[in-house]
């Protein structure tokens, strides 16, 4: 797996700047590892919506040492294409995910916590 610097590295050497530049966006990409260790951690953030979420967070823009102004989308994009030779959508993580019983189970709360929910019409005969 790569490490965020050798991504800043891969994209000083595509745009220019430094690696200061560069960091905090492939470290924000790479930042679920602390939640799974493993390869996993890419369904957090390595897709079109993660991409799009960067931009959110950093700004359509990233201006460099030398004055260069880029899209931060292109080094998001980067990024993930380095990852999985690709960028996939959310909904291509999702169908990877094996669903199990847990996933599920939801309970009908709304009767309980609805003010506004009509009680059941009890008729009179």
């Amino acid at each position: 797996m790569a490490h965020p610097y050798h991504h800043a590295l891969s994209s000083v050497k595509k745009w220019g700047g430094t690696v200061d530049d560069f960091i905090a966006v492939h470290a924000w990409f790479d930042l679920s590892k602390e939640i799974t260790a493993d390869f996993r951690h890419r369904a957090l953030r390595h897709h079109a919506e993660g991409i799009f979420m960067a931009e959110t967070i950093f700004g359509p823009t990233l201006t460099l040492s030398t004055g260069r102004i880029i899209p931060t989308r292109w080094v998001g994009e980067q990024h993930v294409k380095e990852d999985l030779g690709f960028i996939p959508s959310f909904a291509d993580w999702v169908k990877a995910v094996r669903p199990e019983p847990w996933m599920g189970r939801t309970a009908r709360i709304e009767a309980l916590v609805d003010p506004h929910l009509a009680s059941p019409v009890v008729e009179v005969t």
